[in-house]
């Protein structure tokens, strides 16, 4: 594997986060949902002016781990009012980790994962928390295996379809 470098998404780099976070979600979930429910989960997430938005709100920040010039996965925080869940002012969420298929198994999912640690102890967070799908055992191993527990669900839209994810949190 080449060196991959983790570096912080500016607004120059919107098409390079568009493109990763749309290939990385339909490699992953393609194949466990209607075609319809991820067309529009792709339209209404990965569209310009969402990204725009998001790249912009100083409660969210993307990172992108680059191979080369390539883009080979992505993370997605969130703290205050940007949260998809509401918690607390200590709190961080991993809205996303996704990783191109061709390079799982490389620590390129760890690597962005460190960067989200780093991000929480720079901002003294006291700890960091996500929902991940509750038919994704893969994802939720990986969180498992680095110290996160189950502390409640929530409903997350896929298109036009309702599906549980489990909140996982790891304490600082």
């Amino acid at each position: 594997m080449e060196y991959i470098q983790v570096k912080k998404a500016t607004i120059d780099d919107l098409s390079a986060t568009q493109r990763i976070g749309r290939e990385t979600f339909f490699e992953t979930f393609a194949d466990s949902n209607t075609k319809e429910d991820m067309e529009k989960y792709l339209e209404d997430s990965f569209n310009n002016s969402r990204v725009v938005a998001e790249l912009r709100n100083p409660d969210s920040s993307f990172y992108i781990a680059w191979e080369n010039e390539n883009p080979v996965g992505y993370l997605k925080l969130n703290t205050g009012t940007a949260q998809t869940e509401q918690q607390d002012q200590k709190a961080l969420e991993i809205e996303r980790i996704y990783v191109k298929s061709s390079h799982h198994g490389k620590k390129v999912g760890q690597l962005l994962y460190e960067k989200a640690l780093e991000v929480a102890r720079e901002k003294h967070n006291s700890y960091l928390w996500l929902g991940v799908w509750e038919k994704n055992p893969r994802a939720i191993r990986f969180y498992e295996k680095n110290g996160f527990i189950a502390f409640d669900k929530h409903i997350f839209k896929m298109g036009n379809d309702e599906q549980i994810d489990i909140m996982m949190k790891k304490e600082l």
